[in-house]
């Protein structure tokens, strides 16, 4: 790689750094994108594909907020994406549940949601059933859900159609994509821009920098004089074979993708690095999933697998440019699909801090520090 200057390097290959590049050259900037290598922890490659938006924020209105204006986006954002890439998405925003088998679970739910439709208003709709009430809605229901939630902006895409579209897009947008390219290290030159130091040795110079790079960025952050911690969350799933008859629901648990297999998921636990499935947590998906709906109770599970959320300190995401070197931001969430549509848009706008910039004041790395002097 010749170590010349580009306008805009962005690492992390992922569905954050792809999307902010496919905004970037839209606005007409030269983008390149830096990825890491298939063995790297990505969570792009086992995201849950949601573009879900009940709870995101009940308790932080910016974020409500954001994630609100990203499910509005969605439809144009996906159709975008289609001429660009010549890939259908398969987006579906028909509605999402919540089910639950706790009421007292559920009545916290409940709860958030009401906090939630404070902050948005009549940008947010949702609505609480019972059990009896869920199963006239959805024939099949089982007898052990007690109640849902329903909101009719909640949806998903294909996520690994989703990722590759991105690729193509951001091609054919003129970026380049440049693979096993796993950034070791980036030093701040004193007269502006950046060297950067890649695994097998080569150099590299930029002018700006977007660390995208989800885990990968835990080091690299530092680099550039940011502080926040991002750490990793697992995630377990259970894949099942192809159905012919289409599931009569979306869950934030359970879907299933346009080919037909169905995908049950839904858990968190901090082990660090290690993706690994466990045995324990595979048996509760599946037990979960069957009593919400236990005509799955026949149905073949053919893979499961763990993968990492990136996770900041709160878990909302963060918006950062550094205050020590000039020309690098940070952008990382767990959200990325969910939020694909306003990181491929509207982030230019705060890259650039143009006076169209949204106000992302409130997912600056500051609060963590501001946290810890209350």
């Amino acid at each position: 790689m010749p170590a010349a200057q580009s306008d805009i390097t962005i690492i992390g290959g992922g569905v954050v750094g792809l999307c902010v590049a496919m905004g970037l050259l839209q606005a007409g900037h030269p983008v390149r994108v830096l990825d890491g290598a298939d063995s790297d922890a990505r969570a792009s490659q086992g995201n849950f594909g949601l573009v879900w938006g009940q709870g995101k924020g009940w308790d932080f209105a910016p974020y409500a907020r954001w994630t609100g204006e990203a499910l509005t986006a969605w439809p144009e954002f996906a159709a975008k994406l289609a001429d660009l890439s010549g890939i259908d998405v398969a987006l579906d925003q028909s509605g999402g549940f919540e089910f639950f088998t706790e009421i007292g679970e559920m009545d916290d739910f409940a709860a958030m949601l009401a906090q939630q439709q404070k902050h948005l208003g009549n940008r947010f709709s949702h609505e609480v059933l019972s059990g009896d009430e869920v199963r006239r809605e959805v024939p099949g229901i089982g007898a052990d859900v007690v109640g849902a939630t329903y909101s009719r902006l909640d949806g998903h895409v294909n996520p690994l159609r989703f990722l590759r579209a991105l690729h193509l897009a951001v091609t054919a947008l003129g970026g380049e994509v440049i693979p096993d390219a796993h950034v070791a290290s980036i030093a701040p030159l004193p007269s502006g821009g950046f060297d950067l130091t890649l695994a097998h040795g080569e150099k590299t110079g930029a002018d700006r920098v977007l660390l995208c790079a989800g885990l990968g960025a835990m080091k690299l952050a530092a680099d550039l004089g940011f502080q926040t911690k991002i750490r990793p969350q697992r995630g377990e799933l259970l894949i099942t074979e192809k159905l012919g008859e289409r599931l009569p629901f979306l869950s934030s648990t359970i879907r299933q993708v346009d080919e037909g297999g169905i995908q049950i998921g839904g858990t968190k636990a901090d082990a660090g690095m290690d993706d690994s499935e466990t045995l324990d947590v595979m048996a509760g998906l599946a037990r979960h999933a069957v009593q919400v709906f236990p005509a799955l109770a026949d149905v073949r599970v053919i893979r499961a697998w763990g993968a990492l959320r990136v996770m900041s300190p709160d878990g909302y995401p963060v918006y950062a440019r550094s205050q020590d070197h000039p020309g690098a931001y940070l952008v990382t969430c767990h959200s990325g699909v969910t939020l694909a549509s306003m990181h491929a848009s509207s982030l230019v706008e705060w890259i650039e801090n143009t006076p169209a910039a949204p106000d992302l004041e409130a997912f600056d790395e500051h609060r963590f520090s501001l946290s810890n002097l209350a």
